[in-house]
Parts: C-alpha cells; sequence; structure tokens
C-alpha cells in the first residue's frame, strides 16, 4: 500500500489553484520525501495553468526545471527527495483517473528514459464544501496500477475521493422475458 501525505502548503497551494482555474484543468509535478517504505510527504508541486475544461497536458520542459530546483534545494540527496509523479485537476469530474490517465501514466513510468521506477498519479478537485478532494494511484513498469491512500499533515484538510460505481439493474420482468 502506498501512502502519499500532503504537507500544509500544498495543501493550500492546491486550493488556492483550484479556485482560480475554475472549470479549467491544471497540473503539474510531485516532489517529495520518502518517509517510509510506501510512505511520500509531498513537499512541494509545480503548476501549470493551461488546461482547457477537459483536459491537461503536460510541459515537460517547465517540470524538468522544477524538479532540477527541488533537487538543488534538498542537496541532490535522490534516494530521500525525488520527483514523485504527476498531479491534475478533474473541477467538473470525479477526482479519479480517466481511462486516458491510466493510459498516459503506464507509458510514462514504461519510457526508456525514465528513471523512476514507480511514479504516482495525484487527481484532485474542490469540492462544493470548499474542501479538497482527491485520489492517488501507484503506476509500475508491466503491472497494474494500484490505489493508495491519500491524506495530509493536517486532519480533515483532504478527502479521498471514492471511484463511481455503476450499477446495471435488471428487473423482474426482463429476467423472465429472457427465459
Amino acid at each position: 500500500m502506498i501512502e502519499v501525505v500532503l504537507n500544509s502548503r500544498c495543501v493550500r497551494k492546491l486550493k488556492r489553484e483550484l479556485a482560480a482555474a475554475g472549470p479549467r484543468e491544471i497540473g503539474g509535478v510531485l516532489a517529495a520525501e520518502q518517509t517510509a517504505d510506501g510512505r511520500f510527504l509531498v513537499l512541494d508541486l509545480s503548476v501549470q495553468r493551461d488546461g482547457t475544461t477537459s483536459s491537461f497536458q503536460r510541459d515537460p520542459a517547465q517540470h524538468r526545471a522544477f524538479i532540477e530546483e527541488f533537487h538543488e534545494k534538498r542537496g541532490h540527496q535522490p534516494q530521500r527527495f525525488n520527483y514523485l509523479g504527476e498531479w491534475h485537476s478533474h473541477p467538473s469530474f470525479s477526482a479519479t483517473p480517466s481511462p486516458e490517465d491510466f493510459a498516459q501514466m503506464q507509458s510514462l513510468v514504461e519510457e526508456d528514459d525514465q528513471k523512476s521506477t514507480f511514479l504516482v498519479l495525484l487527481v484532485v478537485k474542490l469540492g462544493l464544501d470548499g474542501k479538497l478532494r482527491g485520489s492517488v494511484h501507484g503506476f509500475r513498469p508491466g503491472q497494474q496500477p494500484v490505489r493508495g491512500r491519500l491524506t495530509s499533515v493536517d486532519e480533515g484538510a483532504v478527502e479521498e475521493e471514492q471511484a463511481p460505481v455503476i450499477l446495471i439493474l435488471i428487473t423482474a420482468k426482463e429476467d423472465h422475458e429472457a427465459d
């Protein structure tokens, strides 16, 4: 099980940026400290604000510079402080990955020049109550994505978004007509 913990500054930054973006998707990369096996504290995140109301495409050059600066500030200790993965918003949809999100992240973790053997995708939105809602998934080359746990250092600052459940109901009459 992976756990991604947002620090207070990142929660505030996400809420501020999501409010400013309104219905447009935004995103960036996550920079984190590994605090235990499978547990990551997000210390900073980049923000790219040029998404549309239904998609977000990150600019690798912008985020590469952000991660390089993060490494500089942390004394080049990549075993402890490193690029954790990606984040983006779904302001008008569930804060869970779309099929396209899953495919893009799996492709990213399997790229030949990808140095990371594990990446995280955080999908977030502001709830109607103004709370930060989100979900986190982990990706490894050649493996199925796994759902992780999303928390914050501030209790109650983040609510996990549950994946939508679709039920197909068949009435008794329809069931008997098929016999």
